[in-house]
C-alpha cells in the first residue's frame, strides 16, 4: 500500500493543501493521503489556534474524500514535531506501507537542514510539489537526498495559511479560500477573529 503523508500546521487548512494532496495522490498512484497536523513544527512559530481546533478543521476538510485520513499523533505527543520521530513510529506500526512525504518546493530546498535527514532519505520518498515563484532545483541538494525526491507540478494556487490569517485579522473574507466545511467551522467557533 502506498500512502502519502501530508504534514503541516494547518493553521488553517486551505484549498491549496487539498489540491497539493490530490496532486500527489494522482501523480504517484497513492492509495491514501494521511493528514498529520503538527503540534509545534521545528521551522515555524506555534499555531494560532489549538491543536484540537486544527484537528477539527482537517476533519472537516477531508470528510468527503474516502482516500483522505487524519492522524492526531503529533498533536497528542506534544512538543516539537520532528518528521523522523513520526516516520519511525509509522513504519513500526505499519510495516507493510510504503510511505511518501508530501512537501512544497520551499521545503525541498530546506531538506538538508531537517533532523536526521540521511535516515529519512533512506526510509521514504519525498514528493516535492511546485509552488508559484519557488524554483525546484534538485541539483542543489546532496545527491543522496536528491535521489529520494520525486517532483510533481501542481496548479498555481496563491493561497497560504498566513494569507488567510491576515485576511481574517483585517476583517476580510476567507470564504472560498478554505473548504466550505472549514469555513463553517471557523465561523461557528469564531476562530482567527472571524465573526458569524
Amino acid at each position: 500500500m502506498k500512502v502519502g503523508i501530508m504534514g503541516g500546521t494547518f493553521d488553517p487548512i486551505h484549498n491549496g493543501h487539498m489540491v497539493a494532496a490530490e496532486t500527489a495522490r494522482d501523480a504517484f498512484g497513492l492509495e491514501e493521503i494521511w493528514f498529520m497536523p503538527s503540534h509545534i513544527p521545528p521551522h515555524k512559530h506555534a499555531a494560532g489556534v489549538s491543536g484540537e481546533d486544527r484537528l477539527a478543521l482537517v476533519r472537516e476538510a477531508i470528510r468527503n474524500n474516502s482516500a483522505f485520513r487524519i492522524l492526531d499523533w503529533e498533536i497528542v505527543r506534544g512538543g516539537v514535531s520532528y518528521t523522523i520521530d513520526t516516520i519511525r513510529m509509522l513504519q513500526e506500526r505499519y510495516p507493510e506501507v510504503e510511505f511518501y512525504f508530501i512537501i512544497g518546493a520551499d521545503m525541498v530546498q530546506y531538506l538538508p537542514k531537517w533532523k536526521d535527514i540521511d535516515e529519512l532519505a533512506r526510509r521514504l520518498t519525498f514528493i516535492g510539489l511546485s509552488r508559484p515563484g519557488i524554483p525546484l532545483d534538485l541539483g542543489a541538494l546532496p545527491s543522496h537526498i536528491a535521489a529520494s525526491v520525486r517532483l510533481a507540478e501542481m496548479p498555481e494556487i496563491g493561497i497560504s495559511s498566513t494569507l488567510i490569517r491576515e485576511r481574517a485579522a483585517s476583517g476580510r473574507s476567507i470564504r472560498y479560500l478554505v473548504p466550505e466545511a472549514v469555513y463553517d467551522y471557523v465561523v461557528r467557533s469564531e476562530l482567527y477573529g472571524v465573526q458569524p
